[in-house]
């Protein structure tokens, strides 16, 4: 199947028909992606970005099962596993676990981590100790000036120049640095409009002012517990231990190397030695007779 069939031109994520995954499951995406494009695949061979391109579109907590991919894309259960382990291998996907922690119990729920961005077993790391390390990107407009610029598709009357839009955007800054959101925003320059309206820049600025909120306390952050497990047998490990997603065993590697720091006495060692000093000891009965001053008779 072409892949431009999934990578074309973006559009609205998918929504339903595709199944969701049980509340706390499913699909989860990685943080600090780059913008899509048409060419975020372009890596793979067909078939993975072809599959790779749709799961980037469905929404978070989306069933990304092997079983029911297989119901909404024209491949079999084996190669999409195939495919989904090739994913893995690229770096755009990880399987893993989740804590989701509540006032009242902590819930441990199977994640599968999408990124559209390809990340090395570096990042992966980063993340699941949340500390994902931040790409370096080109400046653009903040978020108060993108929503100045789009407010005249919600309200034609307010429509405003560029140079009015970074005149009032330090206004619309502080109110998100408050803690308002984009609906509340829009609702407070946009409700109740007089007719007509006359000069949009002069009556958004005096809204921005005699409306302005005052501070919110910033909602509590929890951190996230996450672990990953190996794409081909379950196991959990570190992302250290889990090279490209999968463990060692799974990877063909020796792993009866002796673990331990250099010097390290093997286990079957230590075993050994230990039994031949349980061997040498004084049977218990000998030992209380002894303490007793009672010779135990041979």
């Amino acid at each position: 199947m072409a892949v431009s069939q999934f990578s074309a031109a973006p559009s609205p994520s998918y929504a339903p028909p595709h199944p969701m995954a049980n509340p706390g499951y499913g699909k989860r995406s990685a943080p600090d992606q780059r913008p899509r494009g048409a060419r975020d695949f372009s890596h793979l061979p067909p078939r993975e970005a072809a599959v790779a391109a749709y799961i980037d579109r469905l929404p978070d907590g989306s069933d990304i099962s092997v079983k029911t991919l297989a119901k909404w894309l024209p491949y079999g259960q084996c190669a999409l596993r195939t495919a989904l382990n090739r994913l893995q291998a690229a770096g755009h996907l990880r399987r893993g676990s989740e804590c989701l922690a509540t006032d009242e119990v902590m819930l441990w729920v199977t994640r599968t981590f999408f990124s559209r961005t390809a990340r090395d077993d570096g990042w992966w790391a980063a993340f699941i100790r949340g500390d994902v390390p931040q790409e370096t990107r080109h400046p653009t407009r903040s978020r108060a000036f993108v929503l100045l610029a789009a407010l005249g598709r919600t309200a034609p009357t307010l429509s405003l120049s560029a140079a009015e839009c970074a005149s009032l955007e330090p206004q619309v800054g502080e109110w998100f640095e408050r803690g308002a959101t984009e609906a509340e925003l829009l609702h407070a320059l946009t409700d109740g409009l007089p007719v007509p309206v006359h000069h949009a820049a002069s009556l958004i600025r005096r809204r921005l002012t005699d409306k302005l909120p005052p501070h919110r306390p910033a909602p509590e952050r929890r951190t996230a517990l996450l672990t990953l497990e190996c794409g081909e047998c379950r196991a959990p490990g570190s992302p250290e231990a889990l090279a490209g997603g999968l463990c060692a065993l799974c990877r063909g590697e020796d792993t009866h190397a002796p673990a331990g720091p250099p010097g390290a006495v093997p286990t079957d060692d230590v075993r050994q030695r230990v039994a031949a000093v349980r061997a040498g000891l004084v049977p218990r009965p000998e030992r209380t007779g002894h303490a007793r001053g009672v010779r135990t008779r041979r």
